[in-house]
């Protein structure tokens, strides 16, 4: 049997160090005054795993002085920079240039890339397996020797890679999605649970398979059928229901990182895709409770989906009220307390620094302003937290829907900026609505209603008209929201 090499207890304590960094990361990142120390935890622990696990793969000196770079040979030591200098400058030129409402499909491709690594790296195991240490004998063959894989190895290498397909080409669908590449309507495929649920079956059995007799053929099997789940999972997701999806994908990643950490024997692998994969999992989990979906149903596919796509996309044909900025400013400066419910409208217009002008206005008038957040405003988990941190808007400000939805009976205006799905009464109401059981922002419920969207015959994200617009305390304000903002702001005195 292969016997692995003893650790050094110098790696082991930088993964050590590595993985700690990690855990405070995420820490820090579960909340916006901390974020930026957090995300500077995980850059160092990702550099600190990145250098531990090149100094693991340097030659060993032959006198047994240590590892030492010199003796990498050049090839490899260019393999090496070129990747890190490509990658870093893909990525930096990335985070410079990606606009904040792309940041969604931005996460998506990240998930894709991940996935597809786990993908290429178990192909790479399974071709050379001597020289990724999962070798347990070599057999003569005629021709050329036959590397007989552990069997451990080949199970976590066949799981590995199928999580790694499933993440790719489901992340891609979320992707096109996101940047309207593709219609964010449910794609419905006839008795599409029979076969997610046959393919993952045929997928594990394959899995099966190839660890007991090592054929290539159950191996490329699993690939191939990994590859088309993703895509018929993801496919029947509706729009409105994408931040968990994005959620969900982000654990997938985890989970095939984790899995090809097993297969090279690297711990920081294993350590950081097991806590990106409970981390995620626990999110969407988290996301689907706050939203009153079933997680079951977000595992099988066709999540918020329904066959019969009630709800429909056309807008009702009923009277409605039109407001201007001069209005909704003497409004506001009148109330005692307005609850701003910012959507992916102020994304996409990129308000949030003229929401923010606008509400230390209404403080300098005596008004009370709070934010509510609802769980997948926008197109990922806390995309409204990020923007408004971008814009400087006070935590002590902003709340979850579960601890300001009772005061909008209470509250003088609810200014509702591009949310349409998250506060559309169609899910307490309609069961036939594809939102039917998501909790949402009760707006209604507020004296007046000033809601800010670009035309009447646009519907939300999930393909339905809001019964709110026509409502005899709602005042439309219909405009692009940043310039509607910026309006209302020089109303004011």
């Amino acid at each position: 049997m292969h016997e692995a090499a003893p650790v050094n207890p110098w790696v082991a304590f930088a993964y050590l160090v590595a993985g700690v960094c990690f855990i405070l990361a995420l820490r820090g990142l579960s909340s916006p005054a901390t974020s930026r120390r957090g995300n500077r935890l995980g850059m160092i622990g990702m550099g600190i795993a990145v250098l531990t696990t090149i100094f693991t793969h340097l030659p060993v000196d032959p006198n047994g002085i240590g590892r030492t770079l010199l003796e990498l040979d050049t090839v490899t030591l260019f393999e090496i920079l070129a990747a890190i200098a490509i990658g870093a400058i893909i990525g930096l030129t990335t985070a410079r240039r990606i606009a904040m409402t792309a940041m969604p499909q931005l996460v998506a491709a990240f998930h894709s890339l991940v996935g597809l690594a786990a993908v290429l790296v178990g192909i790479a195991a399974y071709l050379n397996p001597q020289a990724f240490g999962i070798a347990s004998l070599v057999v003569p063959m005629i021709g050329e020797p036959f590397a007989v894989i552990n069997p451990v190895s080949k199970v976590e290498m066949g799981l590995g890679v199928a999580i790694g397909a499933i993440t790719f080409s489901g992340s891609v669908i979320a992707f096109l999605k996101l940047n309207g590449s593709m219609s964010g309507k449910p794609i419905l495929l006839p008795g599409r649970h029979v076969i997610n649920l046959a393919t993952l079956a045929a997928i594990l059995l394959l899995v099966a398979q190839f660890a007991h007799t090592q054929d290539s053929w159950p191996f490329w099997a699993v690939v191939v059928l990994s590859f088309a789940i993703g895509f018929l999972l993801i496919i029947p997701i509706g729009g409105a229901d994408m931040p968990v999806v994005v959620s969900m994908l982000n654990s997938y990643s985890g989970w095939a990182a984790a899995a090809m950490g097993f297969t090279l024997g690297n711990t920081a692998m294993i350590i950081t895709g097991a806590l990106v994969g409970s981390s995620g999992a626990i999110l969407s989990y988290i996301m689907c409770r706050a939203m009153n979906r079933s997680f079951i149903s977000v595992i099988a596919g066709g999540f918020g989906a329904t066959d019969s796509g009630g709800g429909g996309a056309a807008a009702i044909d009923r009277p409605w009220k039109r407001g201007s900025a001069e209005d909704a400013a003497f409004l506001m400066q009148q109330a005692e307390q307005v609850i701003i419910v910012p959507g992916y409208g102020m994304a996409v217009a990129q308000a949030q620094h003229a929401l923010r002008e606008m509400g230390d206005k209404l403080k300098e008038h005596g008004v009370r302003v709070k934010y509510a957040i609802h769980p997948v405003a926008g197109r990922m988990p806390g995309h409204m937290n990020v923007l408004l941190a971008e814009a400087n808007v006070p935590y002590d400000d902003v709340f979850e829907l579960e601890d300001i939805n009772s005061e909008f009976a209470q509250t003088d205006v609810a200014f509702v900026i591009g949310a349409n799905d998250v506060t559309n009464p169609a899910a307490k109401t309609d069961k036939t609505s594809p939102i039917y059981g998501m909790p949402v922002l009760d707006v209604e419920k507020a004296k007046t209603v000033l809601f800010i969207k670009r035309s009447m015959g646009g519907v939300g994200y999930a393909g339905v008209d809001n019964e709110v617009f026509y409502r005899d305390n709602t005042m439309m304000l219909l405009a692009d929201a940043k310039k509607m903002v910026e309006e209302i702001v020089k109303s004011m005195d």
